[in-house]
């Protein structure tokens, strides 16, 4: 088996220099719709959750494409947010009316 290495300081630092803010900004807003979209599902539902995720990429937006992020990747996320505004609107009317499963049903 590989013995595994641990970075060094030095290595660390130049790895870190080597990744832009914007992708990980890019990457966790990917990973936030993802979770937005679970949380109005049936099965995982977390309305408050679902929120944060839709508030955190409108709040954002604006940064990534003030900060030059290539435009098709704003309005593709702008595109998941509006997509996911309109499933936590079903989910709100769902838990309103009723309509929902209980989890594991």
């Amino acid at each position: 088996m590989a013995e595994e290495r641990l970075l060094t300081e030095e290595e660390l630092r130049e790895a870190l220099d080597r990744v832009a803010v914007s992708d990980i900004l890019l990457n966790a807003l990917s990973a936030t719709a993802s979770l937005g979209f679970r949380r109005v599902s049936q099965e995982a539902r977390d309305l408050k959750q679902a929120r944060m995720a839709i508030e955190a990429l409108r709040a954002l937006e604006p940064v990534l494409r003030e900060s030059g992020v290539d435009e098709a990747v704003v309005r593709d996320l702008e595109q998941a947010r509006a997509n996911l505004q309109l499933a936590y609107a079903k989910a709100v009317e769902e838990e309103k009316s009723g309509e929902t499963e209980p989890a594991g049903a």
